[in-house]
């Protein structure tokens, strides 16, 4: 049984469709073991509901986040770890120790729109105010430097002269959806 641990930080709409793909057998063989969170959010409970295991970081300091989690990911040692909508950002050291087992999804089309600050609808904001013709979904390994690790997938969508940030982070999500498992997958046929 393959172990993924989901980090989140808000309402939880990936890591849903991540437990969703285990459900329906689109990831066969996997469990999430664990989901971490840097503050109270609604993925907790949705994550309590389903018996999953859950830590939130609620009053830790963000100095030392990065070593509270590890301690945690090194009990549970899990086979992949995903950043679901989780907004801290891991240090260094985290990330050397972790390096090809922490994944992100991020709303658009890197290296374009990301980075420190470039999250959620200030991404789509950005995009309709400059006029994009196209936008997306990146999924990458973390490193770090945010948003700048190896692209794993990509997808684009078409933006229409009436989409507004609200319009485009519907698309975006469902592209989303659909490229976060695929990386899951792809990425155990590669390690």
């Amino acid at each position: 049984m393959k172990k993924i641990a989901i980090l989140v930080s808000g309402k939880g709409t990936n890591m849903k469709h991540i437990l969703e793909a285990i459900e329906s057998g689109i990831l066969h063989n996997f469990v999430v073991n664990l989901v971490i969170s840097d503050r109270w959010c609604v993925a907790i409970q949705y994550a309590l509901k389903k018996n999953i295991i859950v830590f939130s970081f609620i009053k830790t300091n963000k100095k030392f986040l990065s070593k509270e989690i590890d301690n945690i990911l090194g009990i549970y040692v899990p086979d992949i770890i995903v950043l679901s909508g989780f907004l801290s950002i891991l240090d260094a050291e985290f990330c050397k120790k972790w390096a090809r087992k922490v994944i992100n999804i991020h709303p658009s089309l890197l290296p374009k729109y990301g980075g420190k600050g470039m999250y959620g609808m200030k991404v789509h904001q950005e995009v309709i105010k400059n006029k994009d013709k196209i936008s997306g979904a990146t999924v990458h390994y973390v490193t770090q430097n945010v948003d700048l690790g190896d692209i794993i997938l990509k997808q684009t969508c078409e933006i229409d002269s009436e989409d507004t940030p609200i319009s485009l982070s519907k698309k975006v999500s469902m592209i989303e959806k659909q490229i976060l498992i695929q990386s899951i997958n792809q990425f155990f046929l590669y390690n």
